[in-house]
C-alpha cells in the first residue's frame, strides 16, 4: 500500500537528539528579552502609577489563572507531538471538573483530584479510539468529545446533585456541594520580606519583589505539581528514548514504524496522558479555584490552552510563557481592571513602535506603517481617557490571544504529521 501526500509525509528515519534543541533563540537571548520586558513594565508602572501591574496579588492571581490554561496546553502538546490534534481539550477539562467535584465533596479532595484526572483520561481514550483506530477526522472527533462531555456532565449533575444528601449539602442541577480545600504553600520570612520591599514602590526592585512574592505566597500544591509536570514533560519528551519515539510518531509515523516503533501504542499513550492533564486542569478549577463543580466553569480555557501551545511552538517553555501571559491578562479583571488595562495601553504603544521600527528596518514598509498607525491610535486612546470600559476589560484575555497568535504565526513549526490519518503498514 503506497502512502499519499494527504495521509502522511514521505518516509525518513527519525534522528536522535544530539544535544539541546533550539527554537531560534539561545538562553541568553531569552533572558535578555525577559529582562527588557521587566524593565519596560517597571517603567510603565512608575509613569502611570498603576502599582497593580507587578503587585504580589496580581502575580498570584495570574498564576492561579494560568495553571488550568497551562495544563490544557501541555495536554495538547502531548497529543499533537504524537500526531493527534486534540480539539477536545475543553470537553476533557469539563469531565475533569465534574469528576473532581463529584468525588471531592463526598470524600477527600485528593481523591477528587485523581478522579478528575481519570475522567479526563476517559475522554482522551474516546478521542484516541475515534482518531487512531477508526480514522475519524481529528477536528470532528474533538468537537464530538466537547459536545458529549458537556451533555453527559449536565445530565449527571442533575442526577447526582439535585436531590438527597447532595441537595442538603448545597448541591443543585448546576453545581456540586462544596469540597474541602487543598493545601497551600507560603515561604515564611521570604514572603513578608518581599511584601515589605514591594510597598516602597522602588523602580525595578519593588517590581521584582512583587513578582517573586506572588510566586511564594499562598501557592496551591497543585500549582507546584503543575510546574513539576512541565519540567517532567520536557525531560521525558526531549531527553529520553521514549520521547524520541513518541515525537517521531508525530513527525513521520511511517519511518518510525520501519524502525520498529509501535505507532498505535505511542499515540494511544500520548492521547491518554493528554486527557489526564486536561482533566487535572479541570480538577484545578473545581477544587482550587472554586471548591465546587460548576456548570460552564471551564469558560473556554481548553481553547485558550491550545492557543498557548501554538504560541509556544509546541514546546513546554514557550507554552508556559503563553499560559502566564493569558493568565496575567485574565487576572486584570479581578484587580482594578479598568485602570490597570489603561496603563497597559502605554505598554502596547511602545511594543507597537518597536515592532514598526523592526519592520521598517527589514524593509517591510507596509507592515511597519500599519504598526505605526495602530500605535498612534492606541496612544490617542490612552491620552484622551483615564480608564478602559469594563466590557473591554472582560474581553482582554481573548484580545491578547488573538494578538499573540497573529504576531507569532510566522515562526511556528507544527509536527509534520500532526492531524494526518495513519494506518499500520501504510509505508509498505
Amino acid at each position: 500500500m503506497t502512502a499519499t501526500m494527504t495521509d502522511t509525509p514521505p518516509p525518513a528515519a527519525p534522528k536522535a537528539d544530539t544535544g539541546p534543541q533550539r527554537s531560534g533563540r539561545s538562553a541568553g537571548q531569552i533572558l535578555m528579552i525577559v529582562a527588557g520586558a521587566l524593565l519596560l513594565v517597571a517603567a510603565v508602572r512608575v509613569i502611570t502609577g498603576a502599582d497593580q501591574l507587578t503587585s504580589a496579588g496580581q502575580v498570584g492571581a495570574a498564576l492561579g489563572l494560568a495553571v488550568p490554561i497551562g495544563l490544557a496546553g501541555l495536554a495538547g502538546l502531548w497529543s499533537e507531538r504524537s500526531g493527534v490534534v486534540n480539539i477536545g481539550l475543553e470537553g476533557m477539562m469539563i469531565l475533569g471538573t465534574f469528576g473532581a467535584g463529584w468525588v471531592g465533596w463526598q470524600s477527600s479532595p485528593w481523591l477528587g483530584l485523581l478522579c478528575g484526572v481519570g475522567f479526563g483520561v476517559l475522554g482522551g481514550l474516546v478521542h484516541a479510539v475515534a482518531t487512531i483506530t477508526f480514522g475519524v477526522d481529528h477536528i470532528v472527533s474533538g468537537v464530538a468529545v466537547n459536545l458529549l462531555a458537556l451533555g453527559t456532565t449536565q445530565y449527571l449533575a442533575k442526577l447526582f446533585f439535585s436531590e438527597g444528601k447532595a441537595a442538603d449539602a448545597g448541591g443543585n442541577p448546576k453545581q456540586s456541594p462544596p469540597a474541602d480545600p487543598l493545601g497551600h504553600i507560603t515561604v515564611p520570612g521570604l514572603s513578608n520580606g518581599l511584601e515589605s520591599l514591594q510597598k516602597h514602590h522602588w523602580f525595578l526592585i519593588s517590581d521584582l519583589a512583587g513578582i517573586l512574592g506572588g510566586l511564594v505566597t499562598d501557592v496551591s500544591v497543585v500549582t507546584v505539581l503543575a510546574a513539576l509536570l512541565f519540567v517532567g514533560s520536557w525531560w521525558l519528551l526531549w531527553r529520553t528514548p521514549f520521547g524520541l519515539r513518541l515525537r517521531s510518531c508525530g513527525e513521520n509515523p511511517v519511518a518510525a514504524e520501519s524502525l520498529g516503533v509501535n505507532v498505535y501504542r505511542y499515540k494511544y499513550m500520548a492521547v491518554a496522558v493528554s486527557g489526564g492533564l486536561a482533566g487535572l486542569g479541570g480538577a484545578f478549577l473545581a477544587l482550587v479555584t472554586s471548591h465546587i463543580y460548576l456548570e460552564g466553569q471551564t469558560g473556554g480555557r481548553g481553547y485558550i490552552g491550545l492557543a498557548a501551545m501554538i504560541f509556544g511552538n509546541w514546546r513546554p517553555g514557550g507554552l508556559a510563557m503563553g499560559a502566564g501571559l493569558f493568565g496575567y491578562s485574565d487576572a486584570l479583571q479581578l484587580r482594578n481592571g479598568g485602570v490597570t488595562v489603561h496603563a497597559l495601553l502605554l505598554l502596547l504603544v511602545v511594543l507597537l513602535a518597536v515592532l514598526a521600527a523592526w519592520k521598517l528596518y527589514r524593509k517591510a514598509h507596509w507592515q511597519g506603517a500599519i504598526s505605526l498607525f495602530v500605535a498612534a491610535l492606541v496612544l490617542v486612546w490612552y491620552l484622551l481617557t483615564d480608564e478602559v470600559p469594563s466590557d473591554f476589560v472582560g474581553a482582554t484575555p481573548y484580545v491578547v490571544t488573538l494578538l499573540v497568535l497573529s504576531l507569532s504565526a510566522q515562526r511556528l513549526r507544527m509536527p509534520k504529521a500532526d492531524g494526518m490519518r495513519y494506518r499500520k503498514g501504510q509505508g509498505k
